[in-house]
């Protein structure tokens, strides 16, 4: 499926494309999911292109018992080698626009301060 109107183009093939040589050509590559479903999906079909995801983090609400994709845990993901089976995935049962701030609060954002947006700092 594929629209053209303007300078818009929708082509969902080019995007797995895409996301497919993303991840085959990447030295390591790492998954943050929120939520599941399609996304979920085609982020962990790209990463089986390569023969693994090197990091994986699934955040969403789903639970195994009743078959979703966003139930399905890491070590489903390690069974079809959409992850290493070195890596230490992590499946965070919450939701993700509650827990999402406060795990990037608490890593990518530890040491940032309001400093770093000050005109001296750029």
């Amino acid at each position: 499926f594929f629209s053209y109107k303007r300078n818009f183009i929708l082509d969902i093939v080019q995007d797995v494309r895409a996301i497919n040589d993303l991840a085959v050509h990447a030295k390591a590559t790492g998954m943050i999911i929120l939520g599941g479903g399609l996304v979920k999906h085609h982020v962990c079909n790209a990463n089986l292109m390569r023969n693994g995801a090197d990091f994986a983090v699934f955040l969403n609400t789903g639970q195994e018992f009743d078959g979703s994709d966003s139930g399905a845990r890491p070590d489903e993901a390690i069974s079809w080698g959409k992850i290493k089976m070195h890596a230490k995935p992590v499946k965070v049962y919450a939701d993700a626009s509650l827990a999402f701030p406060l795990l990037v609060a608490m890593t990518f954002a530890k040491d940032f301060s309001s400093t770093n947006l000050s005109p001296q700092n750029s």
